[in-house]
């Protein structure tokens, strides 16, 4: 993911603590290479985490990355529908929200 497309305050942090950051990247590249999950499936399951703490910076961002690593808009809806038995109807709703804000874009 380009720097342009992150949020502004996020580029911002990034700014003034680039040591934070880089060892944040270093513990997510730790953790991928420590078993078996590919990228795809990694972003999926990333991006439920993210629904389920009502993360809405971390739905968009892990939307844009299960997208670049091969994921259909069906997969990732799917993927938000099936929190509803676990975070419930209203916070599936607005995960599904934030969702549609990255996959269908207002014009």
């Amino acid at each position: 993911m380009s720097n342009q497309q992150l949020p502004e305050t996020f580029r911002g942090l990034g700014q003034r603590h680039r040591a934070l950051l880089d060892a944040v990247e270093s513990l997510r590249r730790a953790a991928k290479q420590s078993g078996p999950i590919d990228e795809k499936t990694a972003q999926l399951i990333q991006l439920a985490a993210a629904a389920a703490i009502r993360s809405e910076g971390a739905v968009h961002s892990h939307v844009r990355r299960a997208l670049q690593a091969g994921s259909s808009a069906e997969e990732i809806e799917h993927t938000i529908v099936l929190l509803t038995s676990t975070i419930g109807f209203p916070g599936v709703a607005a995960a599904l929200s934030w969702v549609d804000d990255i996959v269908s874009p207002d014009p």
